[in-house]
Protein backbone atom coordinates (compact mmCIF):
# COMPACT_ATOMS: atom_id res chain seq x y z
CA UNK A 1 0.00 0.00 0.00
CA UNK A 2 1.19 3.48 -0.79
CA UNK A 3 1.60 5.95 2.05
CA UNK A 4 0.46 9.53 1.66
CA UNK A 5 3.51 11.76 1.91
CA UNK A 6 1.70 14.48 3.87
CA UNK A 7 0.51 11.94 6.46
CA UNK A 8 3.94 10.38 6.86
CA UNK A 9 5.77 13.68 7.30
CA UNK A 10 3.15 14.87 9.81
CA UNK A 11 3.42 11.63 11.79
CA UNK A 12 7.21 11.75 11.81
CA UNK A 13 7.26 15.39 12.84
CA UNK A 14 5.32 14.43 15.96
CA UNK A 15 7.27 11.24 16.59
CA UNK A 16 10.72 12.80 16.14
CA UNK A 17 9.91 16.16 17.71
CA UNK A 18 11.09 18.22 14.77
CA UNK A 19 9.69 19.38 11.43
CA UNK A 20 10.10 16.68 8.80
CA UNK A 21 9.96 17.79 5.19
CA UNK A 22 10.61 14.52 3.39
CA UNK A 23 10.90 10.83 4.20
CA UNK A 24 11.79 7.67 2.35
CA UNK A 25 10.20 4.49 3.61
CA UNK A 26 9.98 0.73 3.45
CA UNK A 27 7.25 -1.33 5.09
CA UNK A 28 6.75 -4.91 6.10
CA UNK A 29 3.87 -6.67 7.74
CA UNK A 30 4.34 -7.43 11.43
CA UNK A 31 1.27 -9.58 11.83
CA UNK A 32 -2.13 -9.77 10.24
CA UNK A 33 -5.57 -11.10 11.06
CA UNK A 34 -9.27 -10.64 10.68
CA UNK A 35 -9.09 -7.12 12.08
CA UNK A 36 -6.67 -5.77 9.54
CA UNK A 37 -2.99 -5.29 8.92
CA UNK A 38 -0.11 -4.06 11.08
CA UNK A 39 3.00 -2.80 9.29
CA UNK A 40 6.39 -1.64 10.49
CA UNK A 41 7.40 1.42 8.48
CA UNK A 42 11.09 2.31 8.52
CA UNK A 43 13.38 4.69 6.70
CA UNK A 44 15.29 7.95 6.83
CA UNK A 45 13.50 11.24 7.46
CA UNK A 46 14.85 14.61 6.35
CA UNK A 47 14.27 17.44 8.84
CA UNK A 48 13.81 21.10 7.96
CA UNK A 49 17.21 21.69 9.58
CA UNK A 50 18.77 19.41 6.99
CA UNK A 51 19.56 16.58 9.37
CA UNK A 52 18.67 13.00 8.44
CA UNK A 53 17.00 10.86 11.08
CA UNK A 54 16.29 7.11 11.06
CA UNK A 55 12.85 6.08 12.25
CA UNK A 56 10.55 3.16 13.01
CA UNK A 57 6.79 3.62 13.16
CA UNK A 58 3.76 1.30 13.24
CA UNK A 59 0.92 1.71 10.75
CA UNK A 60 -2.23 -0.20 11.63
CA UNK A 61 -5.30 -0.47 9.41
CA UNK A 62 -8.51 -2.22 10.39
CA UNK A 63 -11.63 -2.77 8.32
CA UNK A 64 -15.04 -3.32 9.84
CA UNK A 65 -15.79 -6.82 11.03
CA UNK A 66 -18.09 -8.20 13.68
CA UNK A 67 -16.64 -10.05 16.66
CA UNK A 68 -19.17 -12.32 18.36
CA UNK A 69 -21.07 -10.29 20.95
CA UNK A 70 -18.98 -7.17 20.35
CA UNK A 71 -19.81 -5.51 17.01
CA UNK A 72 -18.02 -2.21 17.73
CA UNK A 73 -14.61 -3.70 18.46
CA UNK A 74 -13.22 -3.03 14.98
CA UNK A 75 -13.09 0.75 15.61
CA UNK A 76 -12.59 0.75 19.38
CA UNK A 77 -8.89 1.64 19.38
CA UNK A 78 -9.66 4.70 17.26
CA UNK A 79 -12.39 5.73 19.72
CA UNK A 80 -10.19 5.16 22.75
CA UNK A 81 -7.33 7.21 21.32
CA UNK A 82 -9.80 10.11 20.99
CA UNK A 83 -11.26 9.63 24.47
CA UNK A 84 -8.63 11.02 26.85
CA UNK A 85 -7.83 7.62 28.33
CA UNK A 86 -4.15 8.39 27.88
CA UNK A 87 -4.40 10.96 30.71
CA UNK A 88 -4.90 8.08 33.14
CA UNK A 89 -1.62 6.36 32.25
CA UNK A 90 1.60 6.70 34.18
CA UNK A 91 5.29 6.40 33.41
CA UNK A 92 5.14 2.72 34.38
CA UNK A 93 1.91 1.70 32.58
CA UNK A 94 0.72 3.00 29.24
CA UNK A 95 -0.18 2.20 25.66
CA UNK A 96 1.86 3.14 22.53
CA UNK A 97 1.73 6.82 21.65
CA UNK A 98 -0.57 7.52 18.70
CA UNK A 99 0.65 10.20 16.29
CA UNK A 100 -2.24 10.12 13.84
CA UNK A 101 -5.66 8.46 13.78
CA UNK A 102 -8.31 8.61 11.10
CA UNK A 103 -11.54 6.84 10.23
CA UNK A 104 -13.06 6.41 6.79
CA UNK A 105 -16.78 5.91 7.31
CA UNK A 106 -17.38 5.18 3.63
CA UNK A 107 -14.94 2.27 3.64
CA UNK A 108 -15.54 1.31 7.30
CA UNK A 109 -11.83 1.46 8.02
CA UNK A 110 -9.59 3.02 10.64
CA UNK A 111 -5.90 3.88 10.39
CA UNK A 112 -3.58 4.39 13.34
CA UNK A 113 0.02 5.60 13.22
CA UNK A 114 1.71 4.61 16.45
CA UNK A 115 4.94 4.34 18.36
CA UNK A 116 7.00 1.22 17.68
CA UNK A 117 7.61 -0.68 20.93
CA UNK A 118 10.81 -2.72 21.08
CA UNK A 119 10.68 -4.09 24.63
CA UNK A 120 10.64 -7.64 25.99
CA UNK A 121 7.44 -9.52 25.13
CA UNK A 122 5.87 -12.93 24.56
CA UNK A 123 7.80 -15.99 25.65
CA UNK A 124 10.76 -13.79 26.65
CA UNK A 125 8.88 -12.31 29.61
CA UNK A 126 10.34 -13.51 32.91
CA UNK A 127 8.27 -14.45 35.99
CA UNK A 128 9.31 -11.13 37.55
CA UNK A 129 7.97 -9.31 34.47
CA UNK A 130 4.67 -11.21 34.72
CA UNK A 131 4.36 -10.10 38.32
CA UNK A 132 5.22 -6.53 37.43
CA UNK A 133 2.60 -6.52 34.65
CA UNK A 134 -0.02 -7.76 37.12
CA UNK A 135 0.84 -5.11 39.69
CA UNK A 136 0.88 -2.23 37.18
CA UNK A 137 -2.47 -3.34 35.75
CA UNK A 138 -3.88 -3.38 39.28
CA UNK A 139 -2.63 0.15 39.89
CA UNK A 140 -4.13 1.39 36.63
CA UNK A 141 -7.52 -0.20 37.24
CA UNK A 142 -7.54 0.84 40.89
CA UNK A 143 -6.75 4.44 39.98
CA UNK A 144 -9.61 4.61 37.49
CA UNK A 145 -12.00 2.83 39.87
CA UNK A 146 -11.17 5.20 42.71
CA UNK A 147 -10.91 8.51 40.86
CA UNK A 148 -13.64 8.00 38.23
CA UNK A 149 -12.29 10.66 35.81
CA UNK A 150 -14.94 12.44 33.79
CA UNK A 151 -13.90 10.98 30.43
CA UNK A 152 -15.07 7.53 31.55
CA UNK A 153 -18.67 8.70 31.12
CA UNK A 154 -17.99 9.33 27.44
CA UNK A 155 -16.69 5.84 26.69
CA UNK A 156 -19.68 4.54 24.77
CA UNK A 157 -18.12 1.97 22.42
CA UNK A 158 -17.03 -0.62 24.99
CA UNK A 159 -17.45 -4.37 25.29
CA UNK A 160 -20.20 -5.43 27.68
CA UNK A 161 -19.76 -6.18 31.36
CA UNK A 162 -21.36 -9.57 30.62
CA UNK A 163 -18.94 -10.37 27.80
CA UNK A 164 -17.23 -13.23 29.65
CA UNK A 165 -20.55 -14.73 30.73
CA UNK A 166 -22.01 -14.54 27.22
CA UNK A 167 -18.80 -15.94 25.71
CA UNK A 168 -18.86 -18.88 28.12
CA UNK A 169 -22.55 -19.62 27.51
CA UNK A 170 -21.92 -19.47 23.76
CA UNK A 171 -19.12 -22.05 24.06
CA UNK A 172 -21.16 -24.23 26.44
CA UNK A 173 -24.01 -24.38 23.93
CA UNK A 174 -21.67 -25.80 21.26
CA UNK A 175 -22.08 -29.59 21.10
CA UNK A 176 -18.62 -30.12 19.61
CA UNK A 177 -16.95 -29.26 22.93
CA UNK A 178 -19.82 -29.80 25.39
CA UNK A 179 -20.58 -33.33 24.25
CA UNK A 180 -16.94 -34.27 23.74
CA UNK A 181 -15.89 -34.02 27.40
CA UNK A 182 -18.94 -36.12 28.31
CA UNK A 183 -18.41 -38.78 25.64
CA UNK A 184 -16.87 -42.24 25.89
CA UNK A 185 -14.48 -41.31 23.07
CA UNK A 186 -12.99 -38.33 24.90
CA UNK A 187 -9.19 -38.61 25.17
CA UNK A 188 -8.87 -35.90 27.82
CA UNK A 189 -8.19 -37.41 31.28
CA UNK A 190 -11.29 -37.95 33.38
CA UNK A 191 -10.27 -35.66 36.24
CA UNK A 192 -9.92 -32.73 33.82
CA UNK A 193 -13.31 -33.45 32.24
CA UNK A 194 -14.84 -33.58 35.72
CA UNK A 195 -13.31 -30.17 36.48
CA UNK A 196 -14.94 -28.68 33.37
CA UNK A 197 -18.28 -30.39 34.00
CA UNK A 198 -18.28 -29.14 37.59
CA UNK A 199 -17.95 -25.50 36.51
CA UNK A 200 -20.92 -26.04 34.18
CA UNK A 201 -23.05 -27.51 36.94
CA UNK A 202 -22.20 -24.65 39.30
CA UNK A 203 -22.01 -21.79 36.80
CA UNK A 204 -25.05 -19.91 38.14
CA UNK A 205 -23.60 -19.79 41.64
CA UNK A 206 -20.13 -18.96 40.29
CA UNK A 207 -21.44 -16.01 38.29
CA UNK A 208 -23.31 -14.73 41.36
CA UNK A 209 -19.97 -14.67 43.19
CA UNK A 210 -18.18 -12.98 40.29
CA UNK A 211 -20.88 -10.34 40.00
CA UNK A 212 -20.19 -9.21 43.57
CA UNK A 213 -16.72 -8.06 42.48
CA UNK A 214 -15.99 -4.43 41.50
CA UNK A 215 -16.58 -3.51 37.86
CA UNK A 216 -13.40 -2.13 36.31
CA UNK A 217 -12.01 -1.13 32.92
CA UNK A 218 -10.67 -4.36 31.40
CA UNK A 219 -8.27 -4.69 28.49
CA UNK A 220 -9.69 -8.15 27.72
CA UNK A 221 -6.71 -9.28 25.66
CA UNK A 222 -4.11 -9.16 28.42
CA UNK A 223 -1.75 -11.88 27.27
CA UNK A 224 1.98 -12.08 26.68
CA UNK A 225 1.97 -11.08 23.00
CA UNK A 226 0.34 -7.75 23.89
CA UNK A 227 2.51 -6.98 26.93
CA UNK A 228 5.91 -5.28 26.54
CA UNK A 229 8.39 -4.68 29.32
CA UNK A 230 10.33 -1.54 28.39
CA UNK A 231 12.56 0.68 30.55
CA UNK A 232 11.14 -0.70 33.82
CA UNK A 233 7.56 -0.08 32.64
CA UNK A 234 4.70 -1.97 31.01
CA UNK A 235 3.42 -0.97 27.56
CA UNK A 236 0.18 -2.64 26.49
CA UNK A 237 -0.92 -2.89 22.84
CA UNK A 238 -4.14 -3.97 21.03
CA UNK A 239 -6.98 -2.34 22.97
CA UNK A 240 -9.78 -3.32 20.56
CA UNK A 241 -11.53 -5.69 23.03
CA UNK A 242 -11.52 -3.19 25.93
CA UNK A 243 -14.65 -2.87 28.03
CA UNK A 244 -16.25 -3.02 31.45
CA UNK A 245 -15.71 -6.24 33.34
CA UNK A 246 -15.07 -7.71 36.75
CA UNK A 247 -11.98 -7.40 38.89
CA UNK A 248 -9.50 -10.11 37.90
CA UNK A 249 -10.64 -10.90 34.35
CA UNK A 250 -7.39 -9.63 32.83
CA UNK A 251 -5.29 -11.56 35.34
CA UNK A 252 -7.08 -14.75 34.31
CA UNK A 253 -5.91 -14.01 30.75
CA UNK A 254 -2.35 -13.26 31.86
CA UNK A 255 -2.11 -16.61 33.63
CA UNK A 256 -3.89 -18.90 31.18
CA UNK A 257 -3.77 -17.40 27.68
CA UNK A 258 -0.81 -19.11 26.00
CA UNK A 259 1.57 -18.39 28.86
CA UNK A 260 4.58 -20.56 29.70
CA UNK A 261 2.89 -23.81 30.78
CA UNK A 262 5.84 -24.83 32.96
CA UNK A 263 5.38 -21.72 35.12
CA UNK A 264 1.58 -21.36 35.09
CA UNK A 265 1.08 -22.34 38.73
CA UNK A 266 3.92 -20.00 39.75
CA UNK A 267 2.33 -17.15 37.75
CA UNK A 268 -0.99 -17.91 39.41
CA UNK A 269 0.52 -17.70 42.88
CA UNK A 270 2.57 -14.57 42.16
CA UNK A 271 0.38 -12.49 39.87
CA UNK A 272 -2.87 -12.53 41.86
CA UNK A 273 -1.37 -11.05 45.06
CA UNK A 274 0.63 -8.53 42.99
CA UNK A 275 -2.54 -7.45 41.14
CA UNK A 276 -4.52 -6.97 44.33
CA UNK A 277 -1.63 -5.13 45.95
CA UNK A 278 -1.49 -2.70 43.03
CA UNK A 279 -5.27 -2.16 43.05
CA UNK A 280 -5.23 -1.62 46.83
CA UNK A 281 -2.91 1.36 46.48
CA UNK A 282 -5.96 3.30 45.27
CA UNK A 283 -9.05 1.49 46.55
CA UNK A 284 -9.91 -0.46 49.70
CA UNK A 285 -10.79 -4.00 48.67
CA UNK A 286 -9.90 -5.65 51.96
CA UNK A 287 -13.46 -7.01 52.20
CA UNK A 288 -12.91 -9.22 49.12
CA UNK A 289 -11.95 -12.71 50.28
CA UNK A 290 -13.09 -14.61 47.18
CA UNK A 291 -11.18 -13.43 44.10
CA UNK A 292 -12.85 -15.91 41.67
CA UNK A 293 -9.81 -15.89 39.36
CA UNK A 294 -9.59 -19.67 39.28
CA UNK A 295 -13.23 -19.80 38.20
CA UNK A 296 -12.68 -17.03 35.64
CA UNK A 297 -9.83 -19.04 34.12
CA UNK A 298 -12.11 -22.07 33.73
CA UNK A 299 -14.97 -20.02 32.32
CA UNK A 300 -12.77 -18.09 29.89
CA UNK A 301 -10.38 -20.84 28.76
CA UNK A 302 -11.78 -24.26 29.67
CA UNK A 303 -13.84 -24.93 26.55
CA UNK A 304 -11.48 -22.91 24.40
CA UNK A 305 -8.64 -25.26 25.33
CA UNK A 306 -10.87 -28.25 24.61
CA UNK A 307 -11.56 -26.82 21.15
CA UNK A 308 -7.85 -26.28 20.52
CA UNK A 309 -7.13 -29.82 21.73
CA UNK A 310 -9.73 -31.33 19.39
CA UNK A 311 -8.47 -29.38 16.36
CA UNK A 312 -4.72 -29.64 17.04
CA UNK A 313 -2.59 -31.81 14.78
CA UNK A 314 0.73 -31.62 16.56
CA UNK A 315 0.27 -29.68 19.80
CA UNK A 316 -2.43 -31.66 21.63
CA UNK A 317 -0.07 -32.16 24.58
CA UNK A 318 0.37 -28.38 24.99
CA UNK A 319 -3.37 -27.80 25.46
CA UNK A 320 -3.70 -30.86 27.65
CA UNK A 321 -0.80 -29.71 29.83
CA UNK A 322 -2.42 -26.27 30.14
CA UNK A 323 -5.65 -27.87 31.37
CA UNK A 324 -3.65 -29.98 33.81
CA UNK A 325 -1.95 -26.87 35.23
CA UNK A 326 -5.35 -25.24 35.69
CA UNK A 327 -6.42 -28.36 37.57
CA UNK A 328 -3.37 -28.05 39.82
CA UNK A 329 -4.32 -24.46 40.69
CA UNK A 330 -7.57 -25.54 42.35
CA UNK A 331 -6.06 -25.94 45.82
CA UNK A 332 -3.88 -22.84 45.77
CA UNK A 333 -4.22 -20.59 48.80
CA UNK A 334 -4.66 -17.62 46.42
CA UNK A 335 -8.09 -18.91 45.41
CA UNK A 336 -9.71 -17.26 48.42
CA UNK A 337 -7.02 -14.98 49.77
CA UNK A 338 -5.90 -11.70 48.25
Amino acid sequence: MNIKEEVLTSVLSKALGTTIVQAEYQSRELHGGTLGTVRLVTGIAKAASGSKLPYKIVWKTQKKWERYGDPGSWRREYDLYQSGLDTAFTRTFRWPKCYHAEINDDENEIQLWMEYIHGVSGSSLSPDMYERAAKELGRFQGKLYSEQPSFLKNLTNMSSVDYVKNYYLHYRSWPVVYDYIRSQDCEIPKHICEMLIAIDENSDEVFRRIERLPIVLCHRDFWVANIFYLDDSIVLIDWDTTGWGYLGEDIASLIADESDVCHMVEYYERCIPAYYKGFSEYADISHITDNCIYELILLMFGYRLVEWYINANYEKSLHLNTLQKIYEMRNSRTNHQT
